[in-house]
């Protein structure tokens, strides 16, 4: 496994544990107490604040800000300029520390650039947030969803490709071969 890179303009504070084979670009600030797994790329600009979790493989790409309150597990995606979001009501005059809403972010899921998570709400395994779009609600594992506000308007499959479900429930990944089932608004891949 390589080491972790971490490019000479990043700042990384005290008390973040950082895994093996992870690469930290430049002018990024991680701040303390963050846990960030392995194989993790975090690209130019980003900020990660104090407590956030990144699970292994994680992709984060330039100019995300990701905030207190958000987990996201392994080969998480995280697109150009996306951002999440900490707290509902922000006032520059009111100091809301404390009451930072959290963000889970499942396996393998997808987030687009330029879009938008608004805090308190997660986004399901293997779910993919068009670019542009703002979730202001929970995301389903395996949903697409497009849009401002964001709306569900599809199945994709782990490798992001689009599902048709037949009558009795059923589609295949185009790339993998991977058959899923529809059952009641949930998707799962038959192995």
């Amino acid at each position: 496994m390589e080491p972790v890179f971490i490019h000479p303009t990043a700042v990384v504070d005290e008390g973040c544990e950082i895994s093996e084979g992870t690469k930290i670009w430049h002018f990024c600030h991680i701040m303390p107490n963050c846990k960030i797994g392995q194989n993790c790329n975090i690209g130019q600009n980003v900020v990660i604040s104090p407590g956030v979790i990144l699970g292994n493989n994680v992709k984060v790409q330039n100019n995300v800000s990701i905030y207190t309150g958000v987990t996201c597990e392994d080969d998480v995606f995280l697109g150009p300029s996306m951002v999440f979001t900490n707290v509902s009501n922000p006032r520059s005059a009111i100091n809301r520390r404390g009451q930072y809403e959290k963000t889970h972010v499942g396996r393998g899921a997808s987030i687009g650039a330029n879009a938008t998570i608004v805090c308190g709400h997660d986004i399901g395994e293997y779910a993919f947030i068009g670019a542009g779009a703002v979730v202001t609600k929970n995301v389903l594992p395996y949903a697409l969803v497009l849009g401002n506000p964001a709306r569900q308007v599809g199945w994709i499959s782990e490798y992001g490709h689009r599902l048709s479900f037949d009558n009795h429930g059923f589609a295949t990944c185009p790339e993998s071969g991977t058959v899923y089932s529809l059952h009641e608004k949930s998707v799962s891949a038959i192995r």
